[in-house]
C-alpha cells in the first residue's frame, strides 16, 4: 500500500506513488492486495501472472510494458472524487511487433467515482478485458485516446463477453478493437505469457 495521495482530495494534489514495481521476468502473484491512488502497480517489463488480487486505485493504477494476465482479480476504483473519470489502465506497448499486452480475464471492476477502462501510455497500447464484470464505474465511451488522437488505429483496446451495466458497448469508441477469434485465443490463453511451463514449475500454485 502507498498511502501518499489518501484520503483523497482531487487530481491536483496527487502524485504517482507506487505500491509496486515489477520488472522481473516470469513473476507470479496469487491472492496479493496493492492499493493506492496513481500508479498502484507499475508492471515495468517481463511476463507477469496476477491470479486472485485486488488492485486498488483512480489514475493509471496499472500502468507499464508488461506482458501480463490478471486472472479473477478485482479492480477497485477509488475516483470518487476526481473531477473527471479516471483510468485503470495505461498500458506502454512500443510497436506493432512488441509482445506486450494487458489481459484481464474473469475480472471485476467496481468502486466508487468513474473510470475509462484504460488509455494508451505508449502508440500501441494493447488491453483485452474478457469475461469481465463491469459495474457502472465504467464510462460509456470506455477508452480515452490521452494525447495519441490520429493514432487511433494502432491502438489495441478490446472487449468481448463482459456483463453488467458497464460492459455496454453502444457508446463506446469508434475505434474500439475487434478481435478475430485466432487472437482472442492467443491473448487469453496462459500460453501469452507461458509456452514454456515455468508456472506450474514454480513451487507455489492457486487453482
Amino acid at each position: 500500500m502507498n498511502s501518499y495521495n489518501i484520503p483523497l482530495k482531487g487530481s491536483k494534489n496527487m502524485s504517482q506513488a507506487l505500491a509496486v514495481k515489477i520488472s522481473g521476468d516470469k513473476s507470479t502473484f496469487y491472492r496479493c492486495g496493492f492499493i493506492g491512488v496513481q500508479d498502484t502497480v507499475w508492471d515495468v517489463q517481463g511476463r507477469h501472472y496476477f491470479k486472485l488480487c485486488t488492485i486498488v486505485g483512480a489514475i493509471d493504477f496499472i500502468f507499464g510494458n508488461g506482458q501480463s494476465i490478471y486472472e479473477r482479480c478485482a479492480l477497485v476504483v477509488n475516483a470518487g472524487t476526481l473531477s473527471g473519470p479516471g483510468s485503470i489502465t495505461a498500458q506502454g506497448r512500443q510497436s506493432q511487433y512488441d509482445q506486450s499486452g494487458f489481459v484481464f480475464k474473469n475480472c471485476e471492476v467496481y468502486g466508487t467515482g468513474s473510470t475509462y477502462l484504460g488509455r494508451p501510455w505508449r502508440d500501441y497500447a494493447r488491453v483485452l478485458f474478457y469475461n469481465c464484470s463491469m459495474s457502472n464505474v465504467v464510462v460509456s465511451p470506455g477508452w480515452d485516446v490521452w494525447n495519441l488522437s490520429g493514432k487511433e488505429n494502432q491502438l489495441t483496446f478490446s472487449e468481448e463477453k463482459c456483463n453488467g451495466i458497464g460492459s455496454n458497448t453502444t457508446q463506446r469508441v469508434p475505434w474500439l478493437t475487434k478481435l478475430s477469434q485466432q487472437e482472442l485465443q492467443q491473448l487469453t490463453s496462459i500460453s501469452f505469457i507461458d509456452n514454456e511451463g515455468w508456472i506450474m514449475k514454480q513451487p507455489l500454485k492457486v487453482l
